[in-house]
C-alpha cells in the first residue's frame, strides 16, 4: 500500500514533553491538514518525518518500509518554514535540481516561466516562497511535506498553489500544516490537529472549538 504513516512519536525539549504517541498518516491522493496551537509540535512533526530532527521515538513507515529518517527514501520533500533554496542559483537550475519528472508542466505556469532566468536573490520573499512552493509541488517524489506554505503570499497566490496542490494529489500525498487555518481546511481531504502533546481527528470547524484551537485566534 502507498502511504507514508509515523507512529508513536514522542519528543521532548528539556522538562517539556512536546509530543506524546503521536500518530500521523498520509495516503496517496489525499491531502492532510495539520493544525495545532503555535508550539503545539507541528513544525517538530515535519521535521522529525522528514528526518532533519531525532526524536525521543517513532516508528517510521514509508510504502511498507521502515527508514530512521524519511529523506533516505528519497521519495519525500520538505518546505522548512525558513528558504532552502540557494539564492545564487537561477530558478533554472533548481527546476533542473527537483522537478525533471513534471518540469515540463511547471514551466508553463506564466509566473515560473517569466523568471526561469532569475537568480534567487533577485526575487522579493513572496516570490520566493512562491517559487520553493511549486518547485516541491511538482518535485520528483510522492509525498511532500509543506510548512507554512502560505506565510508570505498574497491571495492570489494562495489560491494559485491550492489549485496546483490539486492538480498534482492524485500522484502524491501532501501533508501541510499553516496558521491560515482556512486554507488548510479548504485544501485539506481531511484534519488531524496537534493538541496537548497528542493527535485528533476534526470533522469540522466547531471540533477545532472543542479542542480550544479557535478561541482567540483570529487570522
Amino acid at each position: 500500500m502507498q502511504e507514508l504513516s509515523i507512529d508513536s512519536v514522542n519528543q521532548s525539549f528539556a522538562d517539556r514533553e512536546v509530543l506524546s504517541s503521536v500518530y500521523l498518516n498520509c495516503k496517496i491522493g489525499e491531502v492532510v491538514g495539520l493544525l495545532g496551537r503555535n508550539g503545539s509540535g507541528k513544525s517538530t512533526l515535519l521535521k522529525i518525518i522528514f528526518g532533519s530532527l531525532k526524536a525521543n521515538f517513532k516508528y517510521l513507515n514509508i510504502n511498507n518500509i521502515v527508514y530512521e529518517k524519511g529523506y533516505l527514501s528519497k521519495n519525500l520533500s520538505y518546505l522548512p518554514q525558513d528558504n532552502f533554496i540557494p539564492k545564487q542559483i537561477t530558478v533554472m537550475q533548481a527546476i533542473h535540481t527537483f522537478c525533471k519528472i513534471k518540469q515540463a508542466d511547471l514551466k508553463q505556469i506564466e509566473f515560473v516561466d517569466n523568471h526561469l532566468n532569475a537568480k534567487f536573490y533577485d526575487l522579493s520573499g513572496g516570490e520566493r516562497r512562491f517559487i520553493e512552493c511549486l518547485l516541491l509541488i511538482y518535485s520528483d517524489v510522492q509525498y511532500v511535506l509543506l510548512d507554512e506554505p502560505f506565510s508570505q503570499l498574497s491571495p492570489l497566490w494562495i489560491e494559485e498553489l491550492k489549485k496546483h496542490i490539486n492538480k498534482l494529489k492524485a500522484d502524491k500525498g501532501f501533508i501541510i500544516t499553516d496558521h491560515y487555518y482556512k486554507s488548510i481546511l479548504d485544501v485539506s481531504d481531511r484534519i488531524v490537529l496537534l493538541h496537548n502533546q497528542c493527535n485528533y481527528t476534526i470533522n469540522n470547524e466547531e471540533d477545532l472549538v472543542t479542542y480550544g484551537y479557535l478561541t482567540g485566534f483570529t487570522v
